[in-house]
C-alpha cells in the first residue's frame, strides 16, 4: 500500500477517535462539606439554593446515595471507587506537618495518607483525552508533593490541600496552593472580597476556559468546597437573609422540613420522625434562642453562598456552549456534623470579626441543628446511622439523562462513581500502575439510571468508620456502634433495620430476626478483612483531629 494511503487512513482514524472523543460528555463533581440531608430546597430545606434545584429538576435526584461518614474517607472513595481503607485513608487524612499520625508500618491501611496502590480519576481520565481540573479541598496528603493533586493526575489546582481553613483569612499551613506553590495572602480574582468559596468557583471557571481556548478537551473537573464547614464564616449580605427565621427552633424546622420531603416523594409518610437529638427549643431562654438563630442564619448564608457559585458555573458552560454535554453531580461529603457541642460551642456567634479571624472547630452550629440537617435520619457525621451516610445527590446531564425530573430510589454510594466515569469516558481502570497492583473496582456504573434503567446490583453496600459499621443488602441494613472484629453475630453491638418500612431506623429488629443478624455480620466481616479494615491500630494511636 503507498505511503500517502496509509498517511491517509491514519489521519482518517485519528479524526473518527477526535470525533468521538468530542462526544464524551465534560464531568464535574461538586461536592459540599458537612452539609446534611435536608439543607437544600430540593431536597426539603428552606435555605435559598435555586441553581441546585434547577439541577435535580432537569436532572435526577437519587433518595438513597451513600457516602462514607467522614470528610476524607468519602474523598478517599471518590477520587479512586475504592473504601477508604484500600487507600491506606482508613481513619483521617494527617493534619498539617504530620506523616503516618493514625498508626506505623504494621498498619498499612490507617497511614494517614492516599496511597500508591490505587487510582484516581484523574490519573484513569487523563490518558482517555481528559482535561484533569481541580479546585477546593483536597484532604488526601499534603506534605510530600507526591501526594498533592498534581502528582496524581491533575494538570491544574487551586484550593487547600488541608481539610479545614479560615474562609476570608486563609493562612498556611491551611491556607490556598496554586499547583504545588503556596500562595500567600491570597487575593480574589475580581474586586470582590476574598472568601474561598467564591475563590474556588472562579478558579475553576479560570481553568475551563484556559482548557477550552487551549486544546478543546473533554474535561473532568472535581470543585470540592469547604462550605458550609466549620468554622461559621459567611458574608452578612448573605446571613442577614436568614437572621431571625430560625427562631421556630430545631423541633419546627425539622417538622417543616419533614413535610415538604413527603410532599415531594423523598420520605414515606408512615415513617416515624426519629428523637430530638438534645434540648427542647422551648426550653431555651430568649438570649440562647437568638445566639442559636444567628449561628444557624451564618450556616445557612454558607450553603446559599455556595449555592450562587453554581449558578455561576453553569451560566458560564451554558455562555461557552458546553451545559449541553456536561455530566453535573452534586454531593455531600457526610451527614450534617454535631462538632462543637449541643449547642455549638463557647464562640460568640455575635463577634463577627472574631468569628473571621478563626479557624479551630468553633464557631459552628451544633449537634441540635445538625440532627435538623440530617431530617428525618439518625445521627450524625463520624456515624453510619442514616443521618451519617446519606448524601443528597443530584445528576444533570442535558444530552445524556433522558428520565429527567424522577427521584431514583435506587440505592447508590460512592464507590459507583469510577466506574461510572470510566464508561461515560471510555477510559480503560487498570489492573497496574506504576507498577503497583491496583485493586478491582466493587460498584456499578450509574449510567444505566441515566438511561432510565434499573440499577442491577448483585453486591450488598459496605461501610465502616471509627468502629461504625454497616452493610445494606436489598432493604435490610445491618448496622452498629464500636463493632469490633472480635464481636459475634450475636453481638448486642448490631441493629437491624428494614429501610424501605423503617429508614428512620425507629424499629431495631435484631431481636426478632437473629438469623438475618448473623448472616450479614457474617457478609459485613469478610469483606472488612477483605478490604483491611483489621488490622486496625489501637485506639490510642487515633489522634481524633478532624481535620
Amino acid at each position: 500500500m503507498p505511503k500517502f494511503i496509509c498517511l491517509l487512513l491514519c489521519l482518517g482514524f485519528t479524526a473518527l477517535s477526535c470525533l468521538a472523543a468530542d462526544d464524551r460528555p465534560n464531568i464535574v463533581v461538586i461536592l459540599a462539606d458537612d452539609m446534611g440531608y435536608s439543607d437544600i430546597g430540593c431536597y426539603g430545606g428552606e435555605i435559598e439554593t435555586p441553581h441546585i434545584d434547577a439541577l435535580a429538576e432537569g436532572g435526577l435526584r437519587f433518595k438513597q446515595f451513600y457516602n462514607s461518614a467522614r470528610c476524607c474517607p468519602t474523598r478517599a472513595s471518590l477520587m479512586t471507587g475504592l473504601h477508604p481503607h484500600e487507600t491506606g485513608i482508613g481513619h483521617m487524612t494527617n493534619p498539617p506537618g504530620t506523616l503516618n499520625h493514625d498508626a506505623g508500618p504494621n498498619f498499612p491501611n490507617y497511614r494517614g495518607v492516599m496511597n500508591q496502590d490505587c487510582v484516581t480519576i484523574a490519573e484513569v481520565l487523563k490518558p482517555a483525552g481528559y482535561a484533569t481540573l481541580m479546585t477546593g479541598k483536597w484532604h488526601l496528603g499534603m506534605d510530600n508533593h507526591e501526594l498533592r493533586p498534581l502528582q496524581r493526575g491533575f494538570e491544574k489546582y487551586y484550593g487547600c490541600l488541608a481539610g479545614a481553613t479560615n474562609f476570608f483569612y486563609p493562612v498556611h499551613p491551611r491556607g490556598m496552593f496554586l499547583g504545588n506553590d503556596p500562595v500567600e495572602n491570597p487575593k480574589s480574582t475580581t474586586d470582590r472580597r476574598f472568601y474561598t468559596t467564591d475563590a474556588f468557583t472562579d478558579y475553576a471557571i479560570q481553568f475551563i476556559s484556559e482548557e477550552k481556548a487551549d486544546r478543546d478537551r473533554p474535561f473532568f473537573l472535581y470543585l470540592a468546597y469547604t462550605s458550609p464547614h466549620w468554622p461559621l464564616h459567611a458574608h452578612q449580605e448573605e446571613v442577614q437573609k436568614y437572621v431571625g427565621k430560625y427562631m421556630m427552633g430545631w423541633d419546627k424546622l425539622r417538622e417543616q422540613r419533614l413535610k415538604k420531603q413527603i410532599e415531594i416523594g423523598l420520605v414515606d409518610p408512615s415513617w416515624k420522625l426519629t428523637e430530638r437529638y438534645d434540648v427542647a427549643w422551648d426550653s431555651l431562654d430568649t438570649e440562647k434562642q437568638r445566639e442559636m438563630d444567628m449561628r444557624m442564619a451564618f450556616y445557612a448564608a454558607m450553603i446559599d453562598r455556595m449555592d450562587q457559585n453554581i449558578g455561576k458555573l453553569v451560566e458560564h458552560l451554558k455562555q461557552s456552549g458546553q451545559f449541553e454535554n456536561t455530566l453535573i453531580l452534586f454531593l455531600a461529603d457526610n451527614g450534617g456534623c454535631a462538632e462543637g457541642g449541643e449547642l455549638g460551642g463557647k464562640n460568640d456567634p455575635y463577634d463577627l470579626e472574631k468569628w473571621e479571624a478563626t479557624y479551630g472547630s468553633g464557631p459552628s452550629y451544633g449537634g441540635n441543628w445538625a440532627n435538623a440537617s440530617n431530617t428525618p435520619y439518625q445521627k450524625f457525621k463520624h456515624y453510619t446511622h442514616e443521618g451519617g451516610i446519606s448524601t443528597p445527590f443530584v445528576a444533570h446531564w442535558p444530552k445524556g439523562i433522558k428520565n429527567t425530573g424522577e427521584i431514583i430510589s435506587d440505592p447508590a454510594y460512592l464507590p459507583d462513581l469510577m466506574p461510572t466515569f470510566v464508561s461515560l469516558a471510555k477510559a480503560k481502570y487498570p489492573r497496574t500502575y506504576n507498577g503497583n497492583r491496583i485493586p478491582p473496582l466493587s460498584g456499578v456504573s450509574l449510567a444505566n439510571v441515566f438511561k432510565g434503567k434499573a440499577l442491577k446490583r448483585r453486591e450488598p453496600l459496605y461501610f465502616e468508620h471509627e468502629d461504625n459499621a454497616a452493610i445494606i443488602q436489598d432493604a435490610w441494613k445491618l448496622v452498629g456502634t464500636n463493632v469490633s472484629v472480635h464481636d459475634g453475630p450475636d453481638s448486642s453491638k448490631w441493629e437491624l433495620y428494614n429501610l424501605e418500612d423503617d429508614r428512620t431506623e425507629t424499629n431495631d429488629l435484631a431481636s426478632a430476626h437473629p438469623e438475618k443478624v448473623s448472616q450479614l455480620s457474617k457478609q459485613w466481616l469478610n469483606w472488612a478483612n477483605q478490604v483491611g479494615v483489621y488490622p486496625k491500630p489501637p485506639k490510642k494511636n487515633f489522634k481524633d483531629d478532624h481535620n
